[in-house]
């Protein structure tokens, strides 16, 4: 006679992020800089790549749809409550939302364009986003990064894609200095970075 499978009652765990196996030490450089500096990972963020002519009717309807202009000015930020605009090209952007809102924000965005061509890509799997804060954050990345990160330069509203310890990234400057910054970079180089980070990290320990 056959076993009979037993079937578990346990609770199925949820998708683990790019980075959930470097929490523990993300958490711990935090602590151990005193405040100098704080990196988390902020997974499962909705990333949609938007692509459409900027001077056309589209581009103000779904401007209006959203609740917030697209922005027209290079690597310029524009964000108003959940929702997060990147310029990444004269006709690209980049729109970060709260996780699981992909649907809802692709269909607004393709209802509000119409007829007028529009694309909308889901990237949300393709990217984590590492934040990067405290006091010296500024210098923490400027130990891999060849931009100018001064405020007066890379201030708050300002992104890029850039490289950060030799790995491409969209580097954003949040809306206020406490807030810090995002760095968005492709799941497979996550780790990498982290470690990189992390290892920069130690200076401030």
């Amino acid at each position: 006679m056959a076993d009979t499978p037993v079937l578990s009652t346990a609770p199925l765990s949820g998708p683990l992020s790019a980075l959930s196996h470097a929490a523990d030490r993300l958490a711990a450089a935090t602590r151990t800089s005193g405040g100098a500096v704080r990196l988390a990972e902020l997974p499962f963020l909705t990333q949609l790549n938007v692509r459409l002519d900027a001077k056309g009717a589209a581009a103000d309807a779904v401007g209006l749809a959203l609740d917030l202009p697209l922005p027209l000015a290079p690597n310029s930020v524009v964000r108003a409550g959940e929702l997060t605009v990147l310029w990444l090209g004269p006709d690209e952007w980049l729109l970060v939302g709260p996780p699981g809102s992909e649907r809802d924000l692709e269909s607004r965005i393709r209802k509000a364009a119409g007829d007028e061509h529009v694309s909308v890509i889901d990237v949300s799997a393709q990217r984590t986003t590492l934040l990067v804060a405290g006091p010296r954050a500024r210098d923490l990345l400027a130990h891999g990064c060849p931009l100018d990160l001064h405020p007066r330069v890379f201030g708050a509203g300002h992104c890029a894609q850039t490289t950060l310890g030799r790995t491409q990234v969209v580097l954003v400057a949040r809306d206020e200095p406490r807030a810090g910054f995002w760095v968005l970079v492709r799941s497979s180089f996550a780790g990498y970075l982290t470690d990189w980070l992390l290892d920069a990290a130690t200076e401030y320990v």
